[in-house]
């Protein structure tokens, strides 16, 4: 601690003389002191710091919790939880018990002058169904409960609208657990509607020594200065003020520049890579048919990997449509006997309402085919980097939801030798060393390859799967003087070894120190 002192006197600033007055008047708490001086207490805490290291106010500080109630937590209290007006809808409807369209709720909800958006209404049908009120199959509702269960269910939506009241109206998180208990609350934190904070307060005090000084007339005011100006020192007035003593043993607050996720960034240089090699970016939706996804892939349709433990499938709606009825009889010739392509096909009965089926694509080798289907034959190179979706078990290798890198070579005079030496290069651009092969077996390429890289920790992890497109997949395509080279590269996993990181799981980290110190590596062909 250390004090301003001059023939006895303390020096103090001029508004750490008002704030001390205004303790010694009995104003203790520092949001009244800070309205005292018409000012926000945020800029009284240097002053506050300044008067407790010199040991003249002890400053008291005590967290409480409060819980906000968020903008769509207010319209709930005003209107009723979503679940509430759309089962009031459901309870006025003579044709709740056989069943109503989910589409026609909110156009029932307009007409009875009910207020629900066409997102509340989902959102009231998933809690509804969850607690067994409603049940819903093939886009149609009807209310599965007896009217006791009902009547329990609408008691709880009330209670939990009461709660939401209270923590308006109220605040304390202390108070609102007091009168509906934790688990309410961690209902409304779950379901967005209340944001708990914490709110500081700070008691204020002097000290005896602070005390002695008043009494003695010992505090004066003298203007304190931070900066010395030309002004000051060709006035003289520099011998009337305090110059405030700098503490250059703290550090100084470290500024963090805006940047993006490092594993964006890397996506981003991969993708200016591709290009650099000539070629072009493909587009294509996440939620596919099968028959882009597998069966214009010659994928039979009882693979295994079409089964639900590898894919994610639809619930509703479970279709969609192939226009070209041409492609899809090719497609179902190729299956069954072989067409035109030398092959005998699977042998079993093609079945076109399993082609249509909906599932979030679990390989961007659908956008190829798409693009394949599109441009026909020519001379191009294209790639598709984005996600795919698996039913994997989420561990340091595996993810269910990561990117894929997926890439097509087309031309007359492409060869397996082609796609080797694209993968040699694109390892050397990356600083990746030289992979290593081995043959591997996929139902749409013939040759096939699998490609490892090494990672310092992981070892050797297989990254680079490809191969030459079978005539079972080109020929129902048209393509019939071309040859195309095809892979689906594991950038996640090149990403790991790039950027130092042994679990795939701090690819799409959000803790920001983690990001902050996150370098992006230094790739080789940068720095050319």
């Amino acid at each position: 601690m250390w004090l301003i002192v001059s023939c006895g006197e303390v020096t103090l600033s001029e508004r750490e003389y008002k704030i001390i007055n205004l303790i010694g008047r009995g104003i203790k708490d520092l949001d009244k002191v800070a309205s005292e001086l018409g000012l926000d207490k945020s800029a009284l805490m240097r002053d506050l710091a300044g008067l407790e290291s010199r040991g003249l106010v002890k400053v008291t500080r005590k967290d409480v919790k409060y819980l906000e109630v968020t903008e769509e937590g207010r319209r709930y209290i005003t209107l009723g939880l979503p679940e509430e007006r759309v089962l009031k809808i459901l309870l006025e409807c003579s044709r709740a018990r056989e069943g109503i369209e989910v589409s026609e709720l909110p156009k029932l909800c307009r007409e009875r002058g009910i207020e629900v958006s066409s997102e509340e209404v989902k959102i009231g049908i998933q809690y509804l169904v969850r607690a067994g009120v409603c049940s819903i199959e093939r886009g149609i509702i009807k209310i599965a409960s007896d009217e006791e269960s009902v009547k329990r269910f609408l008691e709880s939506c009330s209670r939990l609208r009461a709660a939401l009241k209270l923590a308006e109206e109220q605040g304390l998180k202390s108070k609102v657990v007091e009168v509906f208990g934790e688990d309410l609350i961690a209902t409304l934190k779950r379901r967005k509607l209340v944001r708990e904070k914490v709110r500081t307060y700070f008691t204020l005090e002097l000290t005896e020594r602070c005390r002695e000084y008043l009494n003695k007339g010992l505090l004066k005011v003298k203007p304190l200065v931070t900066r010395l100006t030309p002004e000051l020192i060709t006035s003289g007035k520099w011998r009337e003020v305090e110059f405030k003593k700098i503490d250059f043993s703290i550090p100084v607050p470290v500024v963090h520049p805006g940047r993006k996720h490092p594993y964006m960034e890397f996506l981003d240089y991969v993708r200016e890579l591709l290009i650099s090699m000539g070629f072009e970016e493909m587009k294509g939706p996440h939620v596919e048919l099968e028959f882009w996804n597998f069966d214009i892939l010659f994928q039979a349709q009882d693979h295994p990997a079409r089964e639900v433990h590898d894919t994610y499938f639809l619930k509703y709606p479970r279709e969609g449509i192939v226009r070209d009825e041409e492609l899809m009889k090719r497609v179902a010739a190729v299956h069954e006997n072989g067409w035109v392509t030398g092959s005998r096909g699977w042998g079993y009965r093609w079945d076109p309402r399993r082609a249509l089926r909906l599932v979030l694509r679990t390989q961007t080798t659908a956008v190829s085919m798409r693009t394949l289907y599109e441009r026909g034959e020519g001379e191009y190179r294209c790639f598709a980097l984005d996600r795919v979706f698996r039913p994997e078990t989420l561990d340091p290798k595996h993810s269910m939801e990561f990117y894929q890198l997926e890439g097509i070579i087309v031309g007359r005079k492409i060869s397996f030798k082609h796609l080797l030496g694209f993968f040699v290069e694109f390892c050397r651009k990356l600083g990746l060393g030289r992979p290593k092969f081995k043959p591997a077996y996929f139902p749409f390429t013939e040759p096939s390859v699998e490609g490892f890289i090494h990672h310092p920790k992981l070892g050797w992890i297989e990254v680079l799967p490809g191969g030459m497109f079978r005539p079972e997949v080109l020929l129902p395509l048209g393509i019939k003087n071309c040859r195309v080279a095809a892979w689906g590269i594991g950038i996640d996993r090149i990403a790991m070894t790039v950027l130092g990181i042994d679990d795939i799981r701090d690819l799409f980290s959000k803790d920001l120190t983690f990001l902050r110190r996150k370098p992006l590596p230094l790739i080789p062909s940068l720095l050319r």
